[in-house]
């Protein structure tokens, strides 16, 4: 089953950014002010059809009258993206969850290094947005195939903080893209970076990193789609649920969240890629497989709790806390 959602919005502007990319400005649809949230947020969306996806909030984070998500029209697409773009308009009614944060702002950091690659770029923006307004150090490097594909070139070129912003351009002059290496090459203690993109954009940020020792208390990232990781070597497994002893068999081409709704017990799933987290459940007995993007390698090395939607096992049986 779907995460639950509890608030009703509506669109009030949808505007088109750049090739493929929409913003939609979403307002409570009972006129009153909207929760909350902090920089590096993001909301679960239903989609027409009952999808759910997660999209970060880009616009500031102390406005309370709105929310503004940025959406590529993904062309390998599971329905989310393209359902935004295709079918959702002006005045139409949706369902959200409030704000959720897992990539937060570091506090007292001496110096903030901030890395987007294309869309990651909306939770990077209320980031930098948040930064200046506290009058905190930082600098921003956003790397896009083209400027034609670059949402809020001119917002952020217009900015109090355009300054600090670097853009690199795949298709540009070589003396304007990304070097990781001089970048990355000394880091000094206080000093936090922070990368959204795809992944393999972000694999060679935070490698350059790790390359360079950066510790990992300074790295913060956030994934926001993952292709499903499968094995040849895939077997099946039980899974246990502590509550009744009841056990499920989990087959080579299932997930444990679809193995569970076929045995009729619901997991509460929201991205199914093991970004969001929103369907971790504890693990009490038995060695996870994990191969999600959310936990992170101390979390993993626990094996106290696990990503049904993405993660396997390793032992013959998993028993968790359902």
């Amino acid at each position: 089953m779907k995460a639950t959602a509890n608030l009703k919005v509506r669109v009030q502007r949808k505007t088109i950014e750049a090739i493929d990319i929409c913003t939609f400005e979403l307002v409570g649809a009972d006129g009153r002010k909207l929760p909350a949230f902090s920089a590096g947020s993001h909301i679960d969306v239903e989609m027409p059809g009952g999808i759910t996806r997660q999209y970060s909030l880009c616009n500031e984070s102390d406005e309370t009258h709105r929310y503004v998500i940025g959406v590529l029209k993904d062309q390998n697409s599971r329905g989310g993206s393209r359902a935004l773009h295709e079918e959702v308009n002006e005045g139409d009614l949706l369902t959200i969850s409030p704000p959720r944060n897992h990539f937060a702002l570091a506090h007292a950091a001496n110096h903030s290094i901030l890395f987007a690659g294309g869309i990651g770029i909306t939770p990077i923006l209320c980031m930098a947005q948040r930064l200046a307004a506290a009058g905190e150090p930082f600098e921003v490097h956003y790397c896009t195939r083209s400027r034609e594909r670059t949402a809020f070139l001119g917002r952020l070129g217009s900015s109090s903080f355009a300054p600090k912003v670097n853009f690199h351009f795949d298709d540009g002059p070589d003396e304007q893209k990304l070097k990781l290496e001089s970048i990355l090459t000394s880091q000094a203690a206080g000093v936090q970076l922070y990368v959204c993109g795809p992944k393999g954009f972000m694999d060679a940020v935070l490698s350059k990193a790790r390359e360079h020792d950066w510790p990992e208390d300074q790295l913060h990232y956030e994934f926001f789609g993952a292709a499903p990781e499968k094995s040849e070597s895939d077997g099946s497994f039980e899974v246990q649920l502590a509550s009744s002893g009841r056990i499920v068999i989990v087959s080579k081409d299932q997930t444990v969240v679809q193995a569970l709704e076929e045995a009729g017990v619901s997991v509460v799933v929201s991205c199914e890629q093991g970004v969001c987290g929103t369907c971790m459940t504890r693990v009490l007995e038995g060695e996870p497989d994990h191969r999600d993007m959310f936990l992170t390698k101390e979390e993993h090395a626990k094996n106290d709790q696990f990503l049904p939607c993405c993660s396997r096992s390793k032992s013959a049986r998993l028993v968790l806390d359902l």
